[in-house]
């Protein structure tokens, strides 16, 4: 086994090393304790605009930029039009459906038996194709998931939207990135055109009607977006630039000890929760935050615990309300003590930070918890 104090050096997020030092607390149990469970450090995501639940925007957003990132020719694609076509296909979500941090939701749904009834609109009995697998029906066809997908689509088009390693329509990142690849038909649909986009959604239901809902809904998004001040982030200098460096990341996987100054790398292994970030090039917590303010010319120190120390400090006493945008914004599992700092991200503004939050999710998005806050700094 490497010496304790190397090992820390990979893993970015943690101040363990200095737990260890001052209060002899046993690796194990700071793992369980400040560590494994993403809920003591991370929870759901604030929506920057009206009516889109934050989690499912963070989503939605996140298989925009993956979709750009696989075909750099794709032109009109945005996150609106998976907004418009969820809205539609399953109310968006927003009502009786909690969704989990990995982006799970902890009730599937689960559309009515095709029977041909005329229930939802089918008019054409569907035999089963799954088996009950998907869609928990071995007697019939159902469309799943937060998208609706039937299973036979998703047997072409699921796609792994969170890193996670599985498909599953059930999931928001997943059903998100599956329905754009679907929506655009694998990159080669132009959305800006008007015939293109009908196209696009009458695949999804062939029905004038759907495709007149979701369209408004589509437009009801972007202009709520343009006026929903929520949606600006109001910095300037040194702050805009490490803001639009760390929203630029938006949808880079987790890798433990992954990033750095010069951007996403490989990690390591293993985080406390076994988790490595090996062949993942992306990033951990202050993974980002460092390359983030390296892009401002700021060079920061690896680990969270000690990037509280660079700058001016934002005492939590002094309450969420005293960060500005682009400071660093820090969690511990002993607020008040800098030593047990285990998380940092970047304030937006609005409650809002951008971070790196865990294993099996992308950089996005959150809401600034007071769990465990434990104030932030203001390296300028």
């Amino acid at each position: 086994m490497r010496p304790v104090k190397r090992r820390l050096k990979r893993w970015g997020c943690l101040a363990v090393a200095f737990a260890l030092l001052l209060f002899g607390v046993p690796l194990g149990v700071i793992a369980i304790d400040a560590v494994t469970d993403v809920k003591s450090s991370v929870t759901g995501a604030v929506a920057a605009v009206a009516g889109v639940p934050g989690r499912l925007l963070v989503a939605y957003q996140a298989a925009e930029k993956s979709l750009a990132e696989r075909y750099p020719s794709l032109k009109g694609f945005d996150w609106s039009v998976l907004a418009g076509i969820a809205k539609v296909e399953s109310g968006g979500t927003a009502s009786g459906h909690k969704v989990r941090a990995d982006g799970t939701l902890a009730t599937p749904i689960y559309g009515p038996r095709l029977s041909g009834s005329g229930v939802g609109g089918n008019t054409t009995a569907m035999a089963d194709t799954d088996g009950g697998r998907l869609d928990g029906d071995p007697h019939g066809e159902r469309a799943v998931g937060p998208m609706q997908f039937l299973p036979s689509t998703w047997a072409r088009v699921g796609q792994d939207g969170n890193g996670d390693g599985r498909k599953d329509p059930q999931n928001v990142d997943d059903a998100a990135l599956a329905a754009a690849v679907y929506l655009t038909d694998h990159g080669k649909r132009d959305l800006s055109r008007p015939a293109q986009l009908k196209q696009a959604v009458l695949s999804y239901n062939h029905s004038s009607q759907y495709v007149q809902e979701v369209t408004g809904w589509i437009g009801h998004y972007k202009k709520t977006a343009r006026q929903d001040p929520k949606t600006a982030v109001k910095a300037t200098g040194k702050a805009k630039t490490v803001i639009d460096a760390a929203m630029g990341m938006l949808g880079r996987p987790y890798s433990w000890g992954g990033g750095g100054p010069d951007g996403p790398s490989s990690g390591s292994c293993c985080s406390p929760g076994g988790k490595s970030g090996a062949g993942i090039a992306g990033f951990d917590c202050s993974g980002l935050t460092q390359y983030a303010y390296a892009r401002g010319g700021i060079r920061l120190p690896r680990i969270a615990s000690q990037q509280a120390g660079v700058g001016r400090r934002v005492p939590a006493a002094d309450g969420i309300s005293a960060l500005r945008p682009g400071d660093l914004v820090f969690f511990g599992f002993m607020p008040g003590i800098d030593a047990s700092i285990d998380h940092v991200g970047i304030y937006l503004g609005g409650g809002r930070m951008i971070n790196a939050a865990k294993p099996g999710t992308r950089v996005r998005i959150e809401q600034v918890r007071t769990t465990g806050y434990s104030g932030g700094a203001r390296p300028w």
